[in-house]
């Protein structure tokens, strides 16, 4: 990976500073490959009848969250792929509601839900070695704001260790004084 290992305001938008606050300190690969083993360990012993809990009402179940965590970080990593490949294109953003909402979790499997977790972050783990430090650099503009790849893979990393802290937080502790 680059020298300059933790994007600088300017960087990304305001709204992705919370997530980027959340990545650790150390080599992003490991971090991103660790998240694999810490998600497997949270998730897979969650019994199937369990998967459908939400916290609140109004919030999304744990699937739904693991179906937001899968999109998101496609999405991402496209972002990603493009911007290193000097793509200067603007893409749009997304509505992650309207995703989750058409997204059809329910009638999926938890463990199919952290497989295609696992997938998709070991396609992002090759993405992201193939990388010169050139590439790393580079930038474009997604959701009408300006973004580097190495903060988009922080935000990647940020992101899911977010949603890690409110199944932590928030699902787990509920789901056992539900029981």
């Amino acid at each position: 990976m680059m020298t300059q290992n933790v994007p600088i305001t300017g960087d990304y938008a305001p709204y992705y500073a919370k997530y980027i606050e959340l990545v650790p300190d150390g080599d992003l690969v490991e971090i991103l490959e660790s998240q694999l083993r810490d998600y497997h360990r949270l998730l897979s012993p969650i019994p199937e009848e369990s998967a459908d809990f939400r916290y609140a009402a109004d919030k999304w179940s744990i699937k739904e969250s693991l179906g937001h965590i899968n999109d998101a970080e496609r999405i991402f990593s496209y972002r990603i792929l493009r911007f290193a490949r000097a793509d200067q294109r603007p893409l749009a953003g997304f509505e992650q509601d309207d995703y989750v909402r058409s997204g059809n979790f329910a009638a999926r499997r938890l463990p199919e839900l952290l497989d295609e977790f696992a997938a998709i972050r070991r396609a992002t783990l090759v993405l992201l070695r193939s990388l010169d430090d050139a590439a790393w650099l580079r930038r474009g503009v997604a959701s009408g704001k300006e973004v580097s790849v190495l903060a988009l893979a922080f935000i990647i990393v940020g992101h899911a260790r977010h949603h890690q802290l409110i199944f932590e937080g928030r699902y787990l502790p509920a789901l056992q004084t539900a029981k």
